[in-house]
C-alpha cells in the first residue's frame, strides 16, 4: 500500500495511526501543495490528501481510507460493530474532521502552514480569535464526554480516539498546552494515547519536521 500525503496533516496522521495500530505495511510518499505526481493525481482528483493506492485500487479522504482498511483488516477491531457504538464512532470521526478541524485549521493554517509551507502571511488575528472564542467550547465538549475508562467508546481504543486526537496534536504544536486543571480527563487521555507504540512511532517520525518548523522561517517542500 502507498499512502500519499504530508506530515503533519491531521488527516494524514489519522490514517498513519490507523495503519500502525493495524500493523499494516505501507509506504508514505509526500504529496499535496503541488507535489505528488501523476499517481497521486489519479488517486485524488481534487488534490486532497491523504490518498491511498492499493494495487489497482485508489481512494482519497481519510475516513474513506480507514473504512476500507477496516474491511480488509478487521482485527484489531477499531470501528465498533454494535449499532450505538458504531454510530458514536462515526460521529466522533465527523466531529474531528469538520467541527474540530474548522477551528483548529484556522489556528494551524495561519500560524504554521501559511508562513512555513506556503511562504505567505497568515491571518494571525483570525487564529487568535479562533483560539479565544471557538476552541474552549470544543475542549469542554471533549472533557465532558470522556468516560472514566479514558477511551471515548467501549472502554478501548477505537476510530473515535484516533480521529479526535489527530487534530488536537496539531494544536499542541501552535497553542499553549491544554490546562490540566480545567481539562484533566482530556489531558490524561491525550497523554495516554501518545504512549501507545503506534502513536509514539508516528509522532517520532514527524518530530524532525516539527523541530524544523520551530527553527526555520520557511520550509522548502
Amino acid at each position: 500500500m502507498i499512502l500519499y500525503g504530508m506530515r503533519p496533516s491531521p488527516f494524514v496522521r489519522k490514517v498513519l495511526f490507523y495503519l500502525e495500530e493495524k500493523g499494516i505495511d505501507f509506504e508514505l510518499r509526500p504529496a499535496g501543495l503541488g507535489i505528488g505526481g501523476e499517481e497521486f493525481a489519479k488517486a485524488s482528483p481534487f488534490g486532497k490528501f491523504p490518498a491511498l493506492v492499493d494495487g489497482d485500487f485508489s481512494i482519497s479522504d481519510s475516513s474513506a481510507i480507514v473504512h476500507y482498511l477496516e474491511t480488509l483488516y478487521p482485527e484489531p477491531n477499531l470501528i465498533p460493530t454494535e449499532a450505538k457504538a458504531r454510530a458514536r464512532a462515526v460521529w466522533f470521526d465527523e466531529f474531528a474532521d469538520t467541527v474540530l478541524f474548522a477551528t483548529g485549521g484556522k489556528i494551524f493554517f495561519n500560524r504554521v502552514v501559511a508562513p512555513k509551507f506556503m511562504k505567505i502571511s497568515g491571518d494571525l488575528a483570525a487564529a487568535d480569535a479562533a483560539e479565544r472564542n471557538e476552541l474552549p467550547r470544543l475542549l469542554d465538549y471533549i472533557e465532558g464526554v470522556l468516560p472514566d475508562s479514558g477511551f471515548l467508546i467501549e472502554d478501548r481504543l477505537t476510530l473515535a480516539d484516533i480521529a479526535v486526537a489527530s487534530p488536537l496534536i496539531n494544536l499542541a504544536y501552535c497553542c499553549p498546552p491544554v490546562d490540566s486543571a480545567t481539562h484533566p480527563r482530556l489531558c490524561r487521555w491525550l497523554n495516554m494515547l501518545k504512549t501507545r507504540p503506534a502513536f509514539a512511532s508516528v509522532l517520532a517520525e514527524e518530530r524532525p519536521l516539527i523541530e524544523a518548523m520551530a527553527t526555520q522561517p520557511e520550509l522548502v517542500l
